[in-house]
């Protein structure tokens, strides 16, 4: 699951910035794929979907970024979309329309995303491996990543800057546990702590 952490609380987005932010979180469903196949798909993507879905559904019927359905807020009616029509009525036609805008930003971000993760095989793998081995990657983090760089620190190190967190699961190592060394066998921590056993 891709999450986004906001800089700051924004009251604004701008077009382009909503097709990226769909890229984006498309982007773990992509990885996938290239990864595994489409037979490969595991349910890991459904809140990436969800996400892209809410604010793809958003551009499209609250905030007029779709020139075929125009400046209209066509959030009241979604209820009406789901069946319940709260006092407001859609066309079948509109509600098929808002369905293929929203289709096609989901889409286009999918795709933008697959051609970035292909377009960079390297970086693509370097990143799939780094979020496997440490799980959440700050942006400054993601950038050391794909160079390359070995992350050093703690888990619980507070990032420098505030830049956008991506999170991705299964964790199997933390920072701290990588530059640990395993205890020997004869170490002291291996033994009981209870004198009786």
């Amino acid at each position: 699951m891709v999450v986004s952490l906001p800089e700051m609380d924004r009251l604004n987005m701008h077009k382009d910035e909503g097709k990226q932010k769909i890229a984006m979180t498309m982007a773990g469903k992509a990885a996938e794929i290239i990864k595994y196949g489409e037979e490969g798909v595991s349910s890991g993507p459904a809140g990436d979907i969800q996400q892209a879905s809410a604010l793809a559904r958003a551009m499209v019927m609250r905030w007029g970024m779709s020139d075929k359905i125009g400046n209209i807020d066509y959030a009241e009616a979604h209820d009406g979309y789901a069946g319940a029509t709260g006092g407001f009525s859609v066309s079948a036609e509109t509600k098929k329309l808002i369905e293929v805008e929203v289709k096609t930003l989901i889409d286009e971000g999918y795709e933008t995303a697959r051609r970035v993760l292909t377009d960079n095989p390297v970086e693509f793998e370097r990143l799939a491996q780094g979020l496997l081995e440490y799980e959440t990657l700050t942006g400054d983090e993601i950038k050391k990543v794909v160079a390359g760089e070995v992350l050093g620190g703690d888990e619980d190190e507070v990032p420098a800057s505030p830049l956008a967190s991506v999170v991705a699961m299964p964790k199997t190592k933390s920072r701290a546990a990588k530059s640990e060394k395993a205890p020997d066998k004869g170490d002291e921590s291996d033994k009981p702590s209870n004198p009786e056993l």
